[in-house]
């Protein structure tokens, strides 16, 4: 994928430049964790993705939402916001890819349920996502979570079941997650350099950004 994600900046006007005037690139700063969904034959069939965004961002993208003025933002208030963050999602693969033991890329539909949900002052998107067709798990199946122009950083973040966990998988399948390494900080003070409005990562700088993928490596006999 080697678009340049407007996602946020198409959904919300300015407010990237509101909620990261220091910095061009990452813009928005999401913790996220995974669960990669087998069915009763043992293939994949989903991956459901929860992610966390910042609060810069939450606060941005959260105004006005309040349409009942009780200082809490509801399910149904923020429907619209999670409407328009998984349509315009669709257009850059959900940030989200799974690869297939032979290499191949595997295909989503758009999700089959999705909601946004307010935690203190972030914001957490819960989407889960159907593959096209039934994956079959034999070898090995990488999934990642980033967005490979760095325009958004992710990082898979723990708790007690780990970043990313199998839900209905064989017995025999394992499963090693990984990061994207510390970024050098000369690298990062490039990245931040760069001007708000461009869109494109110079060369270099792209390949700085290709390291910044979070995801796992799954098993099965």
């Amino acid at each position: 994928m080697t678009k340049r994600t407007n996602f946020f900046a198409a959904a919300f006007a300015g407010a990237l430049a509101v909620a990261a005037p220091a910095a061009a690139h990452p813009h928005v700063w999401v913790d996220a964790k995974a669960e990669v969904v087998f069915d009763g034959k043992g293939d994949i069939t989903a991956i459901r993705n929860i992610w966390r965004f910042d609060d810069a961002y939450s606060a941005f993208a959260s105004q006005g939402l309040d349409t009942n003025g009780d200082g809490k933002l509801s399910a149904d208030e923020l429907k619209p916001l999670a409407d328009l963050n998984v349509k315009s999602l669709k257009d850059y693969a959900y940030f989200t890819f799974i690869t297939a033991a032979d290499g191949k890329d595997i295909d989503f539909n758009k999700p089959t349920e999705y909601w946004l949900q307010q935690d203190g002052d972030h914001l957490i998107l819960f989407f889960t996502l159907p593959t096209k067709a039934p994956l079959k798990s034999t070898g090995k199946i990488r999934l990642e979570v980033y967005d490979p122009t760095f325009f958004v950083a992710f990082r898979m973040i723990d708790d007690k079941n780990g970043p990313i966990v199998l839900d209905g998988a064989p017995a025999a399948c394992a499963i090693k997650t990984f990061r994207p390494p510390d970024m050098d900080p000369a690298a990062a003070a490039a990245l931040a350099a760069i001007p708000a409005d461009q869109r494109n990562l110079p060369p270099e700088l792209q390949l700085l950004a290709d390291d910044q993928t979070n995801g796992a490596d799954i098993t099965c006999p």
